[in-house]
């Protein structure tokens, strides 16, 4: 008796490639405009017009200035997530468990900064701070409390507060969408079991939520890596790699020193990458 038993037909070829042309724009996107232009500037910082040298990135990891500049943009970066950790998990947990209706309203108060230009942002924190200002006019002015106006703009610490204004969203978002996934009945239950709110807290609810802080400021940090803008108008005397970048390219010209930084700014952005990779690992497993 033969076998009846109906054999599986082969994948025709045009399934096959129909996967492949259809990946074949983003694929051509990502190679033309990020892998190319990364592998250029990659090319430029090694090369000279005598061969290819290293000589930029020794001096960039060697040299106590550049070695500064990079400690005070990792600095500044974990300063900035710090803060944004501290302000946006009770905004989070409000927004999770106590906000209720409110919910949409604080969700757009949230992404409104995110929706305004980041020059028009700067410039709004000008406008406030400034020295004929609104606090200013506010504290001499109205209160009488000063005799003369502070001077409150172009300062590490303004520059500081305009980029956690616009980067709380971030942690906000994240941590709330955590705090979303966790089973109040764990937090009752620790209740029932003799603990205070703290205590449930600080045991059930912060560790199940450790994720979402991670996640959230591996995104604040990187963002505030690479910030520039509001350091520009606002940093009174920070140096930073990206405001360096922007010197080196317009105002010494050493398009090969810029190119160098720029890469060493990109190795810091792909640390915090691998890091919520295993962030992310950690939590699948």
């Amino acid at each position: 008796m033969s076998d009846m038993t109906p054999q599986p037909t082969p994948p025709r070829p045009r399934r096959l490639l129909l996967p492949l042309f259809l990946a074949l724009p983003a694929v051509v996107f990502l190679i033309v405009f990020f892998v190319a232009p990364l592998f250029d500037n990659g090319m430029r910082s090694i090369l000279t017009q005598d061969g290819w040298t290293v000589s930029r990135y020794v001096s960039l990891l060697t040299d106590r200035f550049y070695l500064g500049i990079i400690g005070q943009t990792v600095l500044l970066s974990a300063g900035v997530t710090l803060i944004s950790v501290v302000i946006g998990y009770p905004v989070a947990y409000f927004l999770v468990r106590k906000a209720g209706r409110f919910a949409g309203l604080i969700i757009f108060l949230l992404i409104a900064p995110l929706l305004t230009s980041i020059i028009m942002r700067t410039f709004g924190w000008q406008v406030l701070f400034a020295r004929r200002g609104l606090v200013n006019t506010l504290l001499v002015d109205e209160l009488g409390i000063l005799s003369a106006p502070l001077r409150l703009t172009n300062s590490p610490e303004i520059a500081i507060a305009a980029l956690v204004h616009v980067l709380v969203p971030f942690m906000v978002l994240s941590i709330a969408t955590v705090l979303q996934g966790i089973d109040t009945r764990l937090e009752e239950s620790a209740k029932i079991l003799g603990a205070n709110r703290l205590r449930t807290f600080w045991e059930v609810t912060l560790p199940l939520s450790l994720d979402g802080i991670g996640t959230g400021a591996i995104l604040v940090f990187m963002i505030a890596n690479g910030s520039f803008v509001t350091l520009v108008l606002l940093g009174g005397g920070l140096q930073t790699l990206p405001l360096m970048i922007y010197q080196q390219f317009n105002t010494t010209r050493d398009f090969g020193m810029a190119s160098a930084m720029s890469m060493i700014l990109l190795v810091i952005a792909v640390a915090c990458l691998f890091a919520q990779l295993r962030l992310v690992r950690r939590k699948g497993a």
